[in-house]
């Protein structure tokens, strides 16, 4: 990631950048099995019974240190959940996004968005261009973002896990209740949270420097 030296060379460089990302949240709070598998030492023959199509929601949030933008819900036009896509994607960012930094009077903010397919469309990017000019973080824009690179983003490093481990707790039974979750959790984060997860995105760039582009073992299994 090279940012421009009277950007990367500020100490609060983290302040200046909007972090963004999507997320899915399964009502029955399904785990990847990809990225999850657990073995049984009792019965370990014993079958697990899970629903094909669980119900989800998709949900994006934009992080800076001074606080959270969203939580905001894919939905279609008859207030159905639906994943995103190109189309989806550029209108949150028209009708959601853009407003709502114009109203929390965010100026000069860099944008990041990791390399998924809707994100770095010829229309999505043409957006990006015309209201963050070269100041936005993507595969194909002015500054590149590193693909799988989770653990250099603030929401994947902490929001989402943090959000999981919470809107669970109490059951929710229909997909507006664990959209209620979602929203209640976010607003709740502390303020001074925030500024220390953004403030982490900086040592974790030094750390990336320091060892040429390394994996962050020292950071992620650090005890």
């Amino acid at each position: 990631i090279l940012l421009p030296k009277s950007v990367f060379g500020s100490k609060c460089v983290y302040r200046q950048i909007l972090f963004s990302d999507e997320a899915h949240f399964w009502l029955n709070g399904y785990v990847n099995k990809q990225n999850c598998r657990i073995w049984s030492e009792e019965q370990p023959e014993a079958v697990q019974e899970l629903p094909m199509h669980p119900e989800k929601c998709t949900v994006w949030c934009g992080l800076y240190a001074g606080g959270i933008i969203g939580p905001y819900f894919f939905k279609d036009a008859v207030g159905r959940n639906v994943t995103v896509n190109g189309d989806r994607y550029r209108s949150m960012l028209t009708n959601f996004l853009l407003p709502k930094m114009e109203e929390l009077n965010l100026v000069d903010m860099w944008f990041q968005q990791d390399g998924a397919t809707c994100h770095t469309a010829r229309d999505s990017m043409a957006i990006l261009r015309e209201n963050f000019g070269e100041q936005f973080i993507s595969r194909n824009g002015p500054v590149s973002w590193p693909p799988r690179s989770c653990d250099l983003t603030p929401l994947d490093y902490f929001l989402w896990g943090y959000v999981k481990s919470k809107v669970y707790r109490n059951k929710p039974a229909t997909i507006p209740a664990l959209e209620d979750n979602i929203s209640e959790e976010i607003r709740a984060i502390p303020a001074e949270m925030l500024e220390k997860v953004a403030q982490n995105w900086t040592f974790r760039m030094d750390h990336l420097r320091r060892s040429r582009g390394q994996h962050l073992n020292e950071i992620i299994f650090k005890k």
